[in-house]
């Protein structure tokens, strides 16, 4: 019966309320007085406090290219000492041409135990397609699905790379997550301005793929496609295409990004800016070996397939640190030293969109939004109030805990609360009092048949309950479906919605039953005044 409700569900109602009443009080209180909370306030995403938002998409030509590159080395080693031949990477394909044409099937067998991508990430081991071409040629692509799937792994793996630079400029509290199968959001409070914005953009769109290359002396440029490779060798053009000319390297690397160990901004003998960097024990190895084989010979540092410096080598470089220097400002040489400390991307980051929110119209959308939901709650009191009287008074306090947890476990959780978002706070307003005008409508008609007022309560929640559930689970199952799907200020509303629907239901149909309850027990009325 319901006038007897059970103490434990009563301690647990109000313990939960409790809990939802306690993390709101970041949202309203100066933090100097819940600091002693495990949680703080909603964070304000950039609608509300304004900021900037990029929007990176990872570009599937530089990927294709950077992975056949990669492939290259892996071919010669598994072809090494049993078939030879030479590789040309180019952006759609790899090409292996044999000295000795009747190996073709021999080739053809090794290549495809390689597997695709580089380290077997794709768990297949058909990952890669082979085309004769007859004449000892061989073209290797990667498969559609394998391709996919590179995208997948590589889309990670840029997000953590994105994160690491964001981090390293010092952004206060930027918002980095993916969206969709190839695209990352980053949120930037604070940068108010494109003059702000842009230094972050450059520093997110560069590759940042470093490699040390010897410059092949004789060969002529002239007799090479800019940036293809052929017969091992590859043209590059120099970043001051102006004051250098393109040069001819050879497309194995000596040392790559990988074995840098720090890299800082400093200057040149000159005073210019550079960028000193330290090769960890292997590069040092490396850089070393390849110093002393070819002194009087000049290495091409190079960045992302552009030509940073050229010097000549005068003798063994074996103390494992170095300078790149060039046509820097500073902060090209601050951006370049964070880039190589946080790592190259797989792949080039293209913006596909990008957008500032001044902080003056994040505050207008606060203030709209707070109106908007007062008011909300204004009217739906007077209603309730002017309906349901005594018990429309219940419905009140039901659903000021519902806003109670709604707030509580948002803040709980660190979500960042948008203009979307407000959207489903008010939505949810209405769907609380939704569920009490169907109990209480519910209990009028039982009343009218002559029922007691234990009675017509008990029996208007029991059956207003299936119909209830019924509505709030259809939206629950929207909401989840937006979720899941959706992305930036849908996926906002539908966290809004889901949790709104699960605290609505909760407080209209629990709690406000319980006061209902407590009143029936110890007030004893004669009839109910509704």
């Amino acid at each position: 019966m319901l006038a007897r409700f059970p103490a434990w569900k009563a301690i647990l109602i109000t313990l939960t309320v409790l809990v939802g009443v306690i993390l709101c009080l970041p949202n309203v209180l100066p933090k100097s007085a819940v600091g002693w909370l495990p949680t703080g306030a909603m964070r304000l995403g950039l609608d509300l406090q304004g900021g900037a938002s990029i929007l990176l998409e990872v570009d599937p030509d530089d990927l294709k290219a950077n992975y056949y590159q990669q492939l290259s080395p892996r071919v010669r080693s598994k072809l090494s000492g049993k078939v030879l031949a030479r590789r040309e990477a180019h952006p759609n394909e790899l090409v292996v041409t044999l000295t000795r044409p009747e190996q073709s099937a021999e080739a053809i067998r090794l290549i495809t135990e390689l597997g695709a991508p580089p380290a077997g990430s794709i768990g297949q081991k058909n990952g890669l397609l082979l085309q004769d071409r007859g004449n000892g040629v061989i073209a290797v692509t990667i498969t559609q699905e394998a391709f996919e799937k590179l995208q997948l792994d590589t889309i990670s793996a840029s997000l953590e790379g994105v994160r690491r630079r964001v981090d390293a400029t010092g952004t206060v509290e930027p918002n980095i997550q993916k969206q969709g199968a190839n695209r990352i959001v980053v949120e930037v409070p604070g940068l108010s301005t494109n003059e702000q914005l842009n230094p972050l953009v450059d520093v997110l769109t560069q590759a940042g793929v470093l490699t040390f290359k010897m410059v092949d002396m004789q060969a002529k440029p002239e007799d090479y496609p800019l940036n293809e490779a052929v017969n091992g060798r590859r043209k590059l053009q120099h970043t001051d295409a102006k004051a250098f000319p393109d040069q001819v390297v050879i497309d194995d690397p000596i040392v790559q990004g990988t074995d840098i160990s720090r890299a800082t901004q400093g200057y040149d003998q000159s005073g210019q800016p550079a960028v000193d960097f330290g090769l960890n024990p292997d590069g040092a190895k490396k850089f070393g070996d390849a110093s002393s084989r070819n002194i009087g010979q000049f290495f091409a540092i190079i960045l992302d397939d552009k030509i940073v410096s050229a010097p000549r080598i005068h003798s063994a470089i074996t103390g494992g640190s170095g300078q790149i220097s060039g046509s820097f400002t500073i902060q090209e040489a601050q951006n370049l030293s964070l880039i190589l400390r946080s790592g190259a991307l797989p792949a080039k980051l293209k913006v596909v969109e990008r957008r500032v929110v001044s902080a003056s119209l994040g505050a207008d959308s606060i203030r709209a939004g707070v109106t908007a939901s007062a008011v909300g709650f204004a009217l739906v009191v007077v209603f309730m109030l002017a309906a349901y009287g005594l018990l429309g008074v219940f419905a009140i306090i039901a659903l000021a805990a519902n806003i109670a947890l709604l707030i509580g476990f948002l803040s709980g959780i660190g979500a960042t609360l948008t203009l979307p978002g407000i959207a489903g706070v008010l939505l949810t307003i209405g769907m609380a009092v939704d569920a009490n005008v169907l109990i209480f409508e519910r209990i009028r008609e039982e009343k009218r048949h002559g029922r007691s007022p234990v009675s017509s309560v008990d029996i208007g929640y029991n059956e207003a309950n299936a119909t209830i559930f019924d509505a709030n689970f259809t939206h629950f199952l929207a909401g989840v479906i937006m979720y899941f799907i959706g992305t930036g200020p849908v996926k906002g509303f539908a966290l809004t919605l889901v949790i709104g629907i699960i605290s609505s239901y909760f407080t209209a149909v629990v709690v406000a039953r319980w006061l209902m309850a407590l009143w029936l027990q110890y007030a004893r009325p004669k009839a109910i005044p509704i």
